[in-house]
Order: structure tokens, then sequence, then C-alpha cells
């Protein structure tokens, strides 16, 4: 399997799914493109990533890389039908992209939180073996606010109630499944999620989420293994009818 990688900033890249990756000989490109990489051509990949990142899907102006980057989103799930995994900005580029809404929430949500599956995200193979409600871990302010056509809903919580959807075989999580030990302490130097943090919390409590994500690490390293293998049987299934 070879994978492309869209990352928006350096500090928001597949995390623990980089280990799970090595271990089944998965290779990846990833591509830095606000640093100005190049999209390269998507029919060399089985499977499009598209990481997170601090700014919004509606900031073409301020970040003019967005709209080819939603072009090719758009053509790998639309005309290329293959399998895609959309996370935080990823899962609101997806929803953007196909003719769907994003806009900002009436508050960040940031920290440990629930998201209740629904009828179809318990049946969803991208969910199997989870139980309902799944612990999360979140940093977000804008959510998807209209699902694109043809999409189903997943999950969903009070804060946010489009928490996970699925279009064809494109997924989008607004949660982070990939974090790390450094996750935290790396996102807090970044000054637009640090504001968010405070904003969500508050100053005390936002000092000690890093300990507070410690201590769950481990469920969260055994959900993203799950879900991982749960994407990657997605994948082998996709690669199999083209083959054939």
């Amino acid at each position: 399997m070879r994978f492309l990688v869209f990352q928006h900033i350096d500090i928001e890249h597949p995390g623990i799914f980089r280990e799970f990756w090595r271990a089944e000989g998965i290779s990846w490109d990833a591509i830095e493109l606000d640093a100005g990489e190049p999209i390269p051509a998507l029919e060399a990949y089985d499977a499009l990533v598209v990481m997170g990142g601090p700014m919004d899907v509606w900031q073409e102006r301020a970040h003019p890389w967005l709209a080819p980057e939603k072009a090719a989103i758009r053509r790998f799930v639309r005309e290329l039908n293959r399998p895609y995994l959309g996370i935080c900005l990823g899962h609101q580029l997806l929803a953007d992209a196909l003719g769907g809404a994003v806009a900002l929430g009436n508050s960040p949500e940031v920290g440990l939180g629930a998201v209740a599956l629904t009828a179809a995200g318990f049946a969803d193979p991208l969910f199997a073996g989870f139980a309902n409600p799944v612990e999360t871990f979140q940093w977000h302010g804008a959510e998807v606010t209209r699902l694109p056509e043809g999409a189903e809903l997943l999950a969903g919580n009070e804060a946010c109630a489009v928490q996970a959807f699925r279009v064809g075989l494109a997924y989008g999580l607004q949660y982070h499944v990939e974090i790390t030990e450094e996750t935290v302490p790396q996102w807090r130097q970044l000054p637009a999620y640090a504001a968010s943090l405070d904003t969500a919390l508050g100053p005390q409590r936002a000092a000690s989420l890093a300990a507070e994500t410690a201590a769950r690490l481990p469920a969260f390293a055994t959900a993203a293994r799950r879900l991982n293998k749960n994407f990657l049987g997605i994948v082998a299934a996709s690669r199999a009818t083209r083959v054939e």
C-alpha cells in the first residue's frame, strides 16, 4: 500500500499512525502544503490521509493552496473513488470539498470528551470493535454544519453534531486519533491553539491538559491501532476491486 498525506503545519502529522504504517510495510509521502510543496499525481496512491491545521477551510485568500487541495480531495474521492481519512481540518475539508458547509462552532471544543456513534456508525467497518460512546481527544473551533449530499452521519455529541461522517469510501473524523505524548506540549506552543485551549478550559485547567491526556494515552493508542486496522481493511478491499 502507498498513502498520500496532506499536512498543513509540521506539528500536525500522522502521529502514532506512522508507527503502525511502518510495522505494516506501508510507504507514504507527506506533502507540506503550507510550505508550498506541490500535490503529486493522485493515481499512484491507495489512500489519502489529510491532517489538521490552524487555518480554516474558507481562508483561501490567506492560504491559496487550500483551493487546489480541495480539488485534489474531490477528485480522489469522487473520480478515483479511493479511501480517504480526514482528521479535524481534514474532516472539514472533505465536507467543504464535496459541497457541505463548515463554520465556527459556538465555542472551541478542546480536551477529553466522548462522541456517540449513530446506528450507521456502529455498523460501519471503520468502527468495528469500538464501544459506544467513543472516548476522544478534541482540539477544534470550527465544525461541519451541513453534510455533503450522500453522506452518512457516523458520530456526534452535544458540543459538535458532526463528529464523524462517511461519503462512499471517504471518512471524516473531527477528533484526533493520532495523538502521542508530544501532541499537547507541541500544540500548546502554537498561539492559535493556545488561545482556543484557554477559551475552552480556562487557564488553570488548560495547564493540566497534558497530564490528563497522558493518563489516557494507552487507551487512545489502543483505539488508534484498531481504527488503523479497520481503515487498512477498507483500503485493501478497494485495491482488490481495482486489481480485478
